[in-house]
């Protein structure tokens, strides 16, 4: 399976502006950035909803603070098994 390709915020600014000159469309657009006209639509979409605040990047920060959380979680649980294991051999070898 193919990778999503991420493309920046002033790309995406740029191709919309390419959209909004007279006698160019959408699809003929998208068509010469090698672009699918839907996505190319939705960014338009998007631009003329939030203005200047369109295309703010990848992931929200509630997002991000949720895959902080996530990663920190998973190191202290291994950190957790890790004790737990080390307190079962060294009462064993204590016998």
């Amino acid at each position: 399976m193919e990778q999503r390709k991420k493309y920046s915020q002033e790309f995406k600014q740029e191709a919309v502006q390419l959209t909004r000159q007279a006698g160019r469309g959408i699809t003929q657009v998208a068509k010469d950035l090698g672009l699918n006209a839907a996505m190319l639509g939705r960014w338009c979409r998007e631009a003329s909803r939030r203005g200047p605040k369109a295309f703010p990047g990848t992931g929200t920060p509630h997002d991000q603070e949720l895959a902080r959380l996530k990663r920190e979680l998973a190191l202290v649980t291994r950190e957790r098994d890790f004790l737990k294991e080390a307190a079962a051999f060294f009462a064993k070898t204590s016998r």
